[in-house]
C-alpha cells in the first residue's frame, strides 16, 4: 500500500509564489518509483498534467506554466516538490500528486491540495 500527502497550498495575490510538497509513504522505496507528477484541475475543468519527473531526472512540463514552474524530488526522503512563480488566477485549482510504480506501473494518487490565486 502507497500513500500520497500533498502540502503547500494556499491563498496567494497574482504575482506571488507557492512550494507545493508531495510525500510518499507506506510500501514504497526510491528504486521502485518510476515517475512522479503534479496535476491540477479546476472546477468544471478535466483534470491535466503539470509536470512531472522520471526516474532518471528528466522532466517535462504543461506549455501553460513553462518558466514559472519547477518540478524537483528527494530521493531520500520519497518527496516531490512543485516550485511555482509568477502565479496567475488561472492557475487556481487543487493540485494532485501521482506516482508510478516499478515494475508493475500501478498509479497513485494523493487527494489534493488547494491553490487559489486571487487579488
Amino acid at each position: 500500500q502507497v500513500q500520497l500527502v500533498e502540502s503547500g497550498g494556499g491563498l496567494v495575490q497574482p504575482g506571488g509564489s507557492l512550494r507545493l510538497s508531495c510525500a510518499a509513504s507506506g510500501n514504497i522505496f526510491s528504486f521502485n518509483i518510476n515517475a512522479m507528477g503534479w496535476y491540477r484541475q479546476a472546477p468544471g475543468k478535466e483534470r491535466e498534467l503539470v509536470a512531472t519527473i522520471i526516474r532518471g531526472g528528466s522532466t517535462n512540463y504543461a506549455d501553460s506554466v513553462k518558466g514559472r514552474f519547477t518540478i524537483s524530488r528527494d530521493n531520500a526522503k520519497n518527496t516531490v516538490y512543485l516550485q511555482m512563480n509568477s502565479l496567475k488566477p488561472e492557475d487556481t485549482a487543487v493540485y494532485y500528486c501521482r506516482l508510478t510504480r516499478a515494475p508493475t506501473g500501478s498509479l497513485y494518487w494523493g487527494r489534493g491540495t488547494q491553490v487559489t490565486v486571487s487579488s
